[in-house]
């Protein structure tokens, strides 16, 4: 797919990978549809450099762990006119849940943020994609949902659920729609983690580094602009998950 001029779905794409990946589509041409769930400031700054690569940028807000906000959104899309020929599901939450102490609220805002809304979201947008000239789902996952880590078992099983959801999706769209994950490794800490912990995390990585968002966006493009790529994950880890 050349994709100057398409259309292209970012969910959370107001701040960290989902920024990344928004503006590295603008570069390439692509006018985006910019979702975010509570970052309204960071949104319309994103909004501002998008628009400063020469293409088109609207914004949209919806909470997408609740259905009813996918349905809308969705509605508000077709309002406005567009049609979605790229749809990056990169929303996410992520939070340390050990075993002993999660909840069933822990649970459910995991898998409601990290598979539910994609899955719903996928659902209406790849629907309509396949009705009419097709397109491309990109998932962004992790790579702890093949290789899940301690103390984050909600959000590795929300991820792992998000990457066969990717396989479903290629069998249930194809030919014209093509669906496949992206599992990125250390590419961006959580901000509260120490000097020693990004450390031993670099040390852990085959190419002795901390990734960076413009790694998975770069990832992004490449699937997106492929013809021949379907229900495939790709790991952006750094060699992280064969250590």
């Amino acid at each position: 797919m050349n994709i100057e001029g398409k259309n292209v779905l970012v969910t959370g794409a107001a701040r960290r990978v989902g920024r990344e990946i928004a503006l590295a589509f603008a570069k390439k041409g692509a006018h985006i549809l910019l979702h975010y769930r509570s970052s309204g400031e960071e949104a319309l700054k994103t909004a501002d450099e998008i628009k400063s690569a020469g293409v088109r940028c609207r914004v949209f807000q919806a909470d997408l762990a609740k259905v009813g906000d996918v349905q809308k959104l969705v509605q508000e899309i077709a309002q406005a006119r567009l049609a979605v020929d790229i749809l990056i599901n990169s929303a996410s939450l992520f939070y340390k849940t050990p075993l002993k102490d999660t909840s069933e609220h822990d649970l459910d805002a995991l898998m409601n943020a990290n598979f539910k809304g994609p899955f719903f979201l996928s659902k209406e947008i790849g629907g309509q994609m396949a009705r009419a000239n097709g397109g491309r789902i990109i998932n962004i996952a992790d790579w702890s949902g093949l290789r899940p880590y301690k103390d984050y078992a909600a959000y590795c099983a929300s991820k792992g659920a998000l990457v066969t959801f990717t396989k479903s999706l290629a069998r249930e769209l194809a030919p014209k729609v093509t669906a496949n994950a992206i599992a990125p490794g250390p590419v961006l800490l959580p901000e509260d983690f120490t000097s020693g912990e990004k450390e031993a995390i670099e040390k852990l990585t085959l190419v002795g580094r901390i990734g960076s968002p413009s790694d998975v966006a770069h990832a992004a493009v490449f699937l997106a602009e492929s013809d021949f790529i379907n229900g495939t994950m790709l790991v952006v880890d750094g060699g992280r998950s064969l250590v």
